[in-house]
């Protein structure tokens, strides 16, 4: 078990990732932290009092101070604006930015060893904005994208096929947009090809349904963006990492000639452990998933662009 870890943000995802890594006890103290006065302070005391109920020696923190995030083992950055109907991520680049670089500044100064999990979007360019700003090994930050967009799609293929969703695994590769990059070729149920189940036809209105899934949740709730699964994936890499489980991973990293692609942050499956992505791992692509590779790495590269433009990076 950690001694500390910090989750930035008390919105909904923010709040249930501070509840899934106390009831797993992925550390002895789980600081939560919000610029709303009042409103973490709120959720610990919450979760404190079911402490009694669901047993876990887990102690969440309520906080709008950063020193009390010092010396934390690992970060998950949740906080910044949700989506709203007909907003793109992209959408988002200034005034998430602008958060991103002030949560950088107090992880740098107070937490320098951490391991940093970035869910704030647009997902992979706030991913580089954080490496930039902190100045950390790119190990060490990274971006949660590839095992939600995974868990989407495995649950489509799941319900297409009539199959159990815990004996489907889905990959998805590239940024975390609409230009991802579902990879059918390696995706299984209970080991088999997903090919061999389901049609072609349905398979690929699958993929496409799955680069949608968050925009579908949006535009479902009306009012803010999906919070549950995020959750539960950033909480997935963070328990890989905190608990060295070695676990392969689709994850926001920093590529250096993986996959022919240079100095971008962008969604491949790596090896998490103790140590951050300790290992990229490069799948086969065919000529389709090379070119849609390419596409995916253009619009991370635009969405950096236009950070530099407004000064932020």
């Amino acid at each position: 078990m950690a001694n500390k870890i910090t989750v930035v943000g008390a919105g909904h995802v923010g709040m249930i990732t501070a509840q899934k890594c106390v009831e797993k006890e992925l550390a002895r103290e789980v600081v939560l932290i919000d610029v709303v006065e009042g409103r973490p302070q709120g959720i610990a005391l919450d979760l404190n009092q079911a402490a009694a109920v669901e047993g876990y020696s887990s102690r969440v923190v309520g906080t709008s101070d950063p020193a009390a995030t010092a010396d934390s083992e690992l970060v998950i950055v949740t906080a910044g604006k949700p989506r709203t109907p007909g907003m793109s991520r992209s959408d988002l680049l200034a005034v998430n930015g602008k958060i991103v670089e002030s949560v950088a500044r107090y992880v740098r100064e107070r937490s320098p060893e951490a391991i940093v999990i970035v869910v704030t979007n647009p997902l992979d360019p706030m991913t580089a904005l954080m490496k930039a700003k902190l100045g950390f090994p790119a190990r060490r930050v990274l971006g949660m994208a590839g095992v939600l967009d995974g868990a989407r799609f495995s649950w489509f293929l799941a319900e297409a096929a009539g199959a159990g969703v815990a004996d489907v695994d889905a990959m998805v590769l590239g940024a975390h947009g609409d230009s991802m990059v579902p990879m059918p070729r390696c995706s299984t149920i209970h080991g088999v090809p997903v090919g061999e189940v389901l049609d072609k036809a349905k398979v690929a209105a699958i993929a496409e349904r799955t680069k949608n899934g968050g925009a579908e949740i949006v535009n479902l709730l009306k009012s803010g963006s999906a919070f549950f699964a995020p959750a539960s994936s950033s909480v997935a890499m963070a328990k890989a990492i905190l608990r060295d489980e070695k676990r392969l991973l689709a994850t926001t990293c920093l590529l250096n000639g993986e996959f022919g692609i240079e100095g971008v942050y962008v969604g491949v499956p790596a090896i998490l452990g103790r140590n951050g992505a300790e290992r990229i791992v490069e799948v086969p692509l065919d000529t389709e998933a090379r070119i849609a590779m390419q596409k995916t790495v253009g619009a991370v590269q635009k969405d950096v662009a236009a950070l530099r433009d407004l000064g932020l990076m």
